[in-house]
């Protein structure tokens, strides 16, 4: 009994909304790097504390300086998020379904010739 696969295929047209959006966590990464250097720079540029030594005052700044430019990096990014959203534009795609119904599994295509001309499946060396 020879069956074939039946296929149905279903076009629907739909309206989509494109726009571009921002990478939120690599202006979040950016900002907390931005503010490292900061903290690296005011870690530096005021006289030596005698209480606390510079790695500690670094690294209370470096904790601080990360949190803000995190903060600062997604409110930029929301905010070109917003302007980029006003751009958006709606256009009109097609939905392609194919369903396809179990029948006999297809013929398997023959094998392709190497470009060297030998048969499939087998190597060729060659030898000095």
């Amino acid at each position: 009994m020879s069956q074939e696969n039946d296929e149905q295929t279903t076009v629907t047209e739909s309206s989509v909304l494109v726009r571009r959006s921002p990478r939120y966590f690599r202006f979040m990464l950016v900002g907390a790097i931005l503010f490292a250097i900061v903290a690296l720079i005011l870690t530096f540029a005021f006289p030596a504390n005698p209480t606390y030594d510079r790695g500690s005052v670094f690294g209370f700044l470096l904790a601080i300086g990360v949190a803000v430019g995190v903060t600062i990096g997604a409110v930029v990014a929301l905010l070109v998020d917003r302007a980029t959203n006003r751009r958006a534009r709606t256009v009109q795609a097609d939905r392609i379904d194919v369903r396809v119904t179990p029948g006999e599994q297809p013929a398997e295509k023959p094998a392709e010739r190497p470009a060297d001309g030998s048969a499939p499946g087998t190597s060729t060396s060659i030898e000095s």
